[in-house]
């Protein structure tokens, strides 16, 4: 559903038991990709996500942040690519519902021709088909377990970098070995007076190419060393500066900080999702060669699905979407074709179908 300037709506009331072809969990780009793509095979699809905007980690996590390995895109702000997954999910006019998170999963129909009711905390929906792309399902930045933590987040401690205009002119502190400690700490270069990263390891896990990178710029960079304590000043003053120790030596270091970004992780969880009958394996669910879970019909796509050989990426999820999108087409309709073409002749079929 969408209202009058063209912005998806939510809500599972009003029309939430009409019955869909497709219901997507999960309004991150793999569900949106999805979507458009179940648009062109001209199914009648909603969406569902607990966040109250689409885009998923995109928008509500990094929206400043360049992603590189999207095909077709040197590179793209994160916010940007939400931007333009949501116009092109926008395109076949699905039903929207945000902010609302699913809690059961009522099975009915039989094997053959299953259909399901999804129970959610604001209503229930009907569908034919599911398919899953909550990505690694509810998530929290791991936070740092010293005592003078909690006090300073958001007067200089941060666990998320949602406007690089937090850090502009500040001496920064970046904790993490990842892929993003290391493109923050490359991406806040043009911003911050003066960066240092620190990881617990002396091998980072983020690409080797983005380590590259980092290591010919004058971002100052501390292996074997974790944050030992904060030290922050009364008032509005906030943080003033960080204590970090090395495990290996232990030398004990102050550093002079006006920010820290600790980028160590999220903790997750499927939620509710994780007591359906599905086979969760590591917080992910299992699946086929059709991208079909040990449920008839349903369905999962993106990093929240597992098989032998997963690769996390966007760009992989959107392919495992494509996939999943055509096996449930042929489930609803079994005179359909799993393949249907290439998309420029399903939107001309479409086109003319609609002029007719």
């Amino acid at each position: 559903m969408t209202d009058s300037t063209g912005s998806p709506s939510g809500g599972g009331g009003m029309g939430a038991e009409e019955l869909f072809d497709l219901t997507i969990i999960g309004g991150g780009p793999v569900g949106l990709f999805a979507s458009f793509y179940a648009g062109l095979r001209q199914m009648k699809t909603k969406i569902i996500d607990s966040l109250e905007e689409l885009g998923g980690q995109l928008t509500t996590l990094y929206p400043e942040k360049f992603i590189f390995d999207v095909a077709g895109f040197p590179k793209v702000l994160a916010r940007d690519l939400a931007h333009q997954l949501i116009q092109q999910a926008m395109q076949a006019n699905p039903a929207v519902a945000l902010g609302e998170t699913v809690r059961h999963l009522e099975p009915l129909g039989d094997a053959e021709n299953p259909r399901y009711r999804i129970v959610s905390d604001k209503g229930s929906h009907l569908t034919r088909t599911l398919m899953i792309c909550a990505g690694a399902g509810a998530f929290s930045p791991k936070k740092l377990r010293i005592p003078e933590a909690p006090a300073l987040e958001n007067r200089g401690l941060h666990y998320a970098c949602r406007s690089k205009a937090v850090f502009a002119g500040k001496r920064v502190l970046i904790v993490g070995g990842g892929d993003s400690a290391v493109d923050w700490s490359l991406n806040l270069r043009d911003t911050a007076e003066s960066i240092t990263l620190i990881h617990r390891r002396n091998q980072f896990r983020a690409h080797e190419e983005s380590v590259r990178q980092l290591q010919a710029t004058d971002v100052k960079i501390l292996t074997f060393f974790e944050i030992k304590s904060l030290v922050g000043g009364g008032g509005e003053q906030g943080l003033t500066a960080a204590v970090i120790e090395n495990s290996q030596t232990k030398e004990v270091r102050t550093l002079e900080v006006d920010a820290v970004l600790v980028q160590i992780g999220f903790d997750t969880s499927l939620g509710p999702i994780k007591e359906w009958p599905l086979k969760v394996e590591r917080g992910q669910i299992q699946v086929n060669s059709h991208m079909e879970t040990a449920l008839p019909g349903v369905f999962a796509a993106g990093d929240v699905a597992a098989y032998e050989g997963k690769l996390k990426l966007i760009a992989t999820g959107f392919g495992e979407a494509a996939m999943a999108v055509n096996f449930a087409k042929v489930r609803v309709d079994p005179k359909a074709k799993f393949f249907p073409g290439h998309s420029s002749e399903m939107t001309a079929q479409h086109e003319s179908v609609v002029t007719v």
